[in-house]
């Protein structure tokens, strides 16, 4: 027998609950069928009322079943406008709109967004407009608006407009105009502007405009006007502007303007205008205008204008000008104009050599060695000392 619902203190709560009309009318339907018991037969008590502590329909037993409504804890389907008191959800949650104050609400399985969704933590999959976590991201998360979690998100993350973590990202992030995390970040993120990370970043990083990480980087970089790392760099980095670290650099390192490192480099620098290293250049090393290691440059190098450093070793060769400093010049060096500052040991070619200590042969139009005799010092063609 059905009640008449006027006199029914579950459905009066319900109705002037703030329950959307929709819903209201769903829970209405459910509660004559279920919660009379009138169409039910022997089996657990079924849960079937709203309060102002709990303003949600319950057909649940325990709290597994079925929920319409703000109901904190609930192991199955959960339905709701927009959430304020949740605190659980084990199955399904869906709403219409992002929650009132993602405070540690936590989602294990599905979070559905029509259009919006969000919570505390969300563990399982999200799906919605926009989705963001006030705490953590766990699984998979899709919004063609973004996908936002205030601390850390691990798994697949796909935001139309951007993804973002105010903690770690670990697993795949793309981003349609950029994707990155405030912490680290590990695996593949892609940005449609920018990818990167405020602390270090390992893995696959590729920003339209720039990709990068505030300090170190593990991988492969590679970004339309930069790349780059604010401590150390290991793998490859590469851009069309500039590509570099703040400290040490191994790899490879391509920048179609400039490539550097504030710290050692080894491994190949490619810049466009220029290359180098605030310390040590190691490996190979070719500058379009110039290339420099502050400290000492050890393997080939090429620069179309000028290279220098204070030691030199192996071979080196400059459309223009090489100055070593104070060390040694160790290999040969092929330049328009060689300004060993230091010992010479090897070979200089040019229009002009200049050394302040000769221990090899200079070949070129003037050659000057400040160690030779009088007589020896300045010499066309050939000069040497032994």
């Amino acid at each position: 027998m059905i009640h008449d619902l006027r006199l029914i203190p579950p459905c009066r709560s319900m109705i002037n609950s703030r329950t959307p009309f929709v819903f209201s009318l769903l829970a209405l339907s459910l509660y004559v069928l279920v919660g009379t018991g009138s169409l039910v037969g022997a089996g657990p008590p079924v849960r079937a009322q709203a309060s102002e502590d709990d303003p949600a329909l319950n057909l649940t037993v325990g709290t597994v079943g079925l929920s319409i409504g703000d109901s904190r804890r609930t192991t199955g389907l959960r339905l709701n406008f927009r959430d304020r008191r949740l605190e659980r959800v084990t199955g399904v949650n869906l709403t219409l709109w992002r929650p009132y104050d993602e405070t540690a609400s936590v989602v294990n399985g599905v979070a559905l967004g029509l259009p919006l969704t969000g919570g505390g933590r969300l563990r399982g999959v999200g799906l919605g407009a926009g989705l963001s976590a006030q705490t953590s991201i766990r699984g998979v998360a899709l919004a063609p608006v973004g996908v936002g979690s205030g601390d850390d998100l691990t798994g697949v993350a796909v935001g139309g407009l951007g993804v973002g973590a105010g903690g770690r990202v670990t697993g795949l992030v793309v981003g349609g105009l950029g994707a990155g995390a405030g912490d680290r970040a590990a695996g593949i993120v892609v940005g449609g502007l920018g990818a990167g990370t405020g602390g270090s970043a390992r893995g696959l990083f590729l920003g339209g405009l720039g990709a990068g990480a505030g300090e170190n980087a593990t991988g492969l970089f590679a970004g339309g006007l930069g790349a780059g790392a604010g401590g150390d760099a290991a793998g490859v980095l590469v851009s069309l502007g500039g590509a570099g670290a703040g400290e040490d650099v191994g790899g490879l390192l391509v920048g179609g303007l400039a490539a550097g490192a504030g710290g050692d480099a080894t491994g190949l620098l490619v810049g466009g205008l220029g290359a180098g290293a605030g310390e040590r250049l190691t490996g190979l090393g070719v500058g379009g205008i110039g290339l420099g290691g502050g400290d000492a440059m050890t393997g080939v190098f090429l620069a179309g204008g000028a290279l220098g450093s204070s030691r030199l070793t192996g071979l080196s060769v400059a459309g223009g000008y090489v100055r070593v400093e104070d060390g040694p010049l160790r290999g040969a060096s092929v330049s328009a104009y060689n300004d060993i500052r230091g010992p010479q040991r090897g070979l200089t070619v040019g229009l002009y050599n200049y050394a302040r200590e000769l221990r090899g042969v200079q070949l070129g139009l003037l050659n000057v060695a400040r160690n030779n005799p009088a007589w020896a010092r300045i010499l066309p063609v050939v000069n040497f000392h032994l």
